[in-house]
């Protein structure tokens, strides 16, 4: 309770733990990321992203506008990615479109 009495505003990943986990990249992220994996220390799936695009400037960046994801084999789809949170020890795929289906 806030001191005059209203309930504190609570953003949806406020409270939320910090998780480690991989990142692993597919087809052209991995090639633009130069790396097939690298660690993530994030809440979500947006701090992660947001921290790939700062170790990996240019290509990558492009190449993330195009991808879909996979957070722990679930697709994430059309949520917003400050929705969706990480968990220790999991896994977010990035997955560039892949020519024939």
């Amino acid at each position: 309770m806030e001191a005059d009495g209203t309930e504190p505003t609570v953003e949806p990943t406020m409270g939320a733990a910090v998780a480690t986990g991989t990142i692993r990249y597919w087809a052209a992220a991995k090639a633009a990321a130069e790396t097939a994996e690298e660690p993530y220390s994030a809440r979500t799936l947006a701090e992660a992203l947001d921290a790939v695009r700062e170790r990996h400037p240019g290509e990558l960046t492009r190449v993330l506008l195009r991808c879909s994801f996979l957070v722990n084999d679930e697709p994430v789809g059309k949520r917003p990615h400050d929705a969706v949170l990480l968990t220790e020890g999991g896994t977010v795929e990035v997955l560039p479109p892949f020519a024939g289906g």
